[in-house]
């Protein structure tokens, strides 16, 4: 039994999510450097910017992969935490 009550399943998407996150990762780096070196803030900001972006769409696969699989089986078993779970998980992620 898993002890943080967290369910486990099989997400179709996590290739697509790792090579997203690898993205999101080398821009955060890039990030880090410019500001080390001093680089102008316009830069600074636009490689900021493809971070974010990377971001959002990790997150959108993730939701979408939850809504397929998670929120399907939630619904057919009447789990209610799982269905409330997401749904302060979309919250947070909409911020």
């Amino acid at each position: 039994m898993n002890d943080n009550n967290e369910h486990k399943h099989t997400h179709k998407n996590t290739k697509a999510v790792v090579n997203r996150l690898s993205r999101a990762i080398g821009h955060l780096e890039s990030v880090k450097r410019m500001v080390e070196e001093g680089r102008d803030c316009s830069e600074v900001l636009i490689q900021v910017s493809a971070v974010k972006s990377a971001i959002n769409n990790i997150g959108k696969i993730i939701l979408q992969d939850h809504i397929e699989n998670c929120v399907v089986d939630a619904i057919e078993t009447g789990d209610e935490k799982v269905l409330a779970d997401l749904n302060n998980a979309i919250d947070k992620f909409m911020k």
